[in-house]
């Protein structure tokens, strides 16, 4: 059998394209086992589909086609144990990346375990490709034919997402979607909820009848086999397409939801839009930091970060008694956008201030001093927000007191984007003004509406920030808890700020 020969090929590719991409991720399991999926099946197409066509062509390339008819066995006999070995040995070599990437991640990851319905997605492929190789070398029986499947197959596979508008595509069926195409593997889907196998449910299904189909076809002709075995064979080709285009409509029926995950309504399990259950981990100090036991590697950076912020306002009324991380909510937007947020609070105050990650809205990695100072200028605007008052329509002496204590902390305000758009950039998944998922709040805290606004050098506000934020820490402190009702009232102007 060749594919033995072609799998240091295909664990080569999955080392170079998949397993590296995947290390330089932070170990959280949606991370990795989204990029096994997607990964693992562009490294293993091509020698996969080359292999089993030029397995399937083995009898018309040698001339053994005669002299086989005269065995005791059936032709579709012989066939199908070639491709069982030809698929056994691509399955061995998916299980070694499979146990490498999972066994590395296992020993990296703080909490959570692994996702074992994108392995099996990635899994019931290699039958699926194997047997469509298989079935173009036998009908085809040429040399030139595995290389045209082997290469055909990869950019069919890779060029098959390209139809796909929205949540709603019957093209989601394509076993390399994991998630709301150009969404892209993100940190904030199936780590607050638990993962939805809607979809990877329907693509195994899908795989599991294109293969049955494929493989019964090839018992077809005449001379395959006896009658009862090719009425058989027939049954079970009907029965696989059907399988395969039930999936089809199935997944055309999947839509998003507010997890960032696609579910199918006839297979959707209530039980999966419950929020996963954990502790915590939280910092140590008058007002700690906590975060999803996930991110516990970002905490010390994290509470760093916002600690000058948190120094400024500490004690003050209305200041937080915790910052705690929420989970990130998602919208479908015009396209292939998709809008980001959390959901805040409709009514009422609260001193715990929510706030998401700056890796839980997508985009380009970050490493954990970016992320921290990305945190740093999001988040401080809505602690300072917490305590001298909301954005909007707030006073100049209110927008002179928020500069200067952003000034105090060192956070640099205006390098914000939007709200409900992407801080990585991305605009497919931003949301522009009336789109649905508009007014959703990255990054911030549920006290603010959006970035700090900025005060023009040399007008009068910015002078009275200047010389507010010059003022010892222990002043600012004393002034704030004396006129801050006032303050946040409109009452004070910028004459009477210190």
């Amino acid at each position: 059998n060749v594919m033995p020969w072609l799998l240091p090929l295909a664990l080569a590719l999955f080392w170079l394209t998949t397993y590296r991409k995947a290390m330089a991720m932070p170990p959280l399991w949606n991370l990795r086992a989204a990029t096994l999926h997607s990964g693992t099946l562009l490294a293993f197409v091509t020698p996969v589909a080359g292999g089993a066509a030029w397995m399937g062509s083995r009898e018309a390339r040698r001339h053994t086609t005669d002299l086989v008819t005269t065995t005791g066995q059936a032709r579709s006999a012989r066939l199908l144990a070639t491709w069982a070995a030809t698929t056994g040995w691509a399955m061995a070599g998916y299980l070694v990346c499979l146990a490498a990437l999972y066994g590395v991640t296992a020993q990296q990851a703080a909490w959570g375990g692994p996702l074992w319905w994108p392995a099996a997605v990635a899994a019931a492929s290699l039958p699926a490709l194997s047997a469509l190789g298989f079935a173009a070398g036998t009908l085809l029986p040429s040399r030139f034919t595995t290389p045209a499947v082997g290469i055909g197959a990869f950019f069919v596979l890779a060029l098959s997402t390209q139809p796909i508008t929205g949540s709603q595509s019957y093209w989601q069926i394509s076993p390399i979607v994991t998630a709301p195409w150009d969404f892209g593997p993100n940190e904030g889907v199936a780590t607050f909820y638990h993962y939805v196998p809607d979809l990877a449910i329907a693509q195994v299904i899908f795989l599991l009848g294109l293969t049955t189909a494929t493989l019964a076809a090839l018992a077809l002709p005449a001379g395959s086999g006896g009658r009862w075995l090719r009425r058989a064979a027939a049954c079970a080709a009907v029965a696989g397409l059907l399988a395969a285009g039930t999936a089809v409509a199935l997944a055309g029926t999947g839509k998003m939801d507010a997890q960032g995950m696609i579910t199918i309504p006839a297979l959707h399990d209530a039980a999966s839009d419950r929020p996963v259950s954990y502790t915590p981990v939280c910092s140590h100090g008058p007002v700690p930091v906590c975060l999803n036991p996930a991110y516990g590697s970002y905490l010390p950076a994290v509470a760093a970060a916002l600690q000058p912020m948190l120094n400024q306002v500490a004690g003050l009324p209305g200041a937080p008694a915790r910052i705690s991380q929420a989970a990130a909510f998602y919208r479908q937007g015009p396209g292939n956008s998709v809008g980001v947020g959390m959901a805040c609070p409709s009514t009422g105050r609260t001193r715990v201030l929510r706030m998401l990650l700056p890796d839980q809205l997508g985009g380009p990695p970050m490493t954990t001093s970016q992320l921290a100072s990305t945190v740093r200028s999001a988040a401080g605007p809505s602690i300072v927000a917490s305590v001298i008052g909301d954005r909007p329509g707030a006073s100049p002496a209110q927008q002179a007191v928020t500069t200067a204590l952003l000034m105090a902390a060192r956070v640099v305000p205006g390098h914000l984007p939007p709200s409900g758009a992407s801080p990585a950039g991305g605009g497919a998944r931003g949301v522009p003004p009336g789109a649905p998922g508009a007014g959703m709040q990255p990054l911030l805290g549920c006290t603010g509406t959006g970035p700090p606004l900025g005060l023009a050098p040399g007008s009068p506000s910015y002078r009275a920030a200047q010389r507010f934020a010059a003022l010892p820490p222990s002043a600012r402190h004393a002034w704030l808890a004396q006129h801050l009702a006032g303050l946040r009232a409109g009452r004070i102007t910028l004459a009477r700020l210190p």
